[in-house]
């Protein structure tokens, strides 16, 4: 055998040992460090029942429960006065309604036209995620002195109220692209946009975007299995 080729295997072997033994030591640390952390479990509880009777924790959590109570309390407030879903209303109720929240949406509509029965859908979609904004809407034939005083034009026009003041509105669907097939995540961008709406928890708009996605699945699903008919 040639010498510098035993001298390479003999490198080689040597190295390869090195690394053994390397990998040997490791393993023996990890278990070391591994029991180290098992160990000190117990004591970990302990301190957790300490925690749990500590006089700052518990003024935290009655703070906590009392805010959430709160919170309860003021969507019933809410809820008795229309909010959470989205209602009919006459002339007569009008001033009442609008006046008697801080943010009121009504949609002056026409039974007859497509284009009101659209926004309908996605109000009514809207109205019991917002509770902290009313969702009303008038028949604009059966209204026509607000219409004329709102100098309401054209429909479906959705005013939006702050404190009893039309603050702004939308007319048609100008705001929205201006075609018949907007979704109600971008109907909800241009109320959020316009401060009649509050915006939504991380978490609310994870759900909603897991459920937009299932959606779009299953319409997706439905136009392959009516391709294949």
């Amino acid at each position: 055998m040639d010498p510098d080729s035993v001298k390479s295997t003999l490198s080689n072997l040597a190295f390869g040992n090195v690394i053994a033994a390397a990998a040997r030591d490791l393993q023996k640390e990890m278990v070391v460090k591994d029991k180290a952390q098992a160990a000190p479990a117990s004591h970990d509880e302990v301190d957790l029942d300490e925690l749990l009777d500590d006089p700052e924790l518990e003024k935290l959590h009655a703070e906590r429960i009392a805010a959430l109570k709160k919170e309860v309390e003021k969507r019933e407030v809410l809820k008795r006065q229309g909010h959470g879903e989205y209602r009919e209303i006459t002339e007569g109720d009008f001033l009442g309604e609008v006046t008697g929240s801080e943010k009121v949406i009504c949609h002056f509509y026409h039974h007859e036209f497509y284009r009101c029965k659209i926004m309908d859908k996605h109000l009514k979609s809207l109205a019991p995620v917002y509770v902290g904004t009313k969702f009303v809407k008038l028949d604009a034939e059966n209204a026509p002195f607000f219409v004329a005083k709102l100098a309401i034009k054209t429909l479906p026009c959705v005013i939006l109220f702050k404190k009893g003041i039309a603050a702004d509105r939308l007319i048609g669907f100008q705001d929205l692209g201006g075609k018949d097939d907007f979704s109600t995540r971008a109907l909800e961008n241009i109320l959020k946009m316009k401060g009649i709406i509050d915006e939504k928890k991380k978490d609310d708009d994870d759900e909603d975007d897991e459920s937009e996605s299932k959606n779009r699945r299953v319409r997706s699903s439905t136009a392959q299995d009516s391709d294949s008919d």
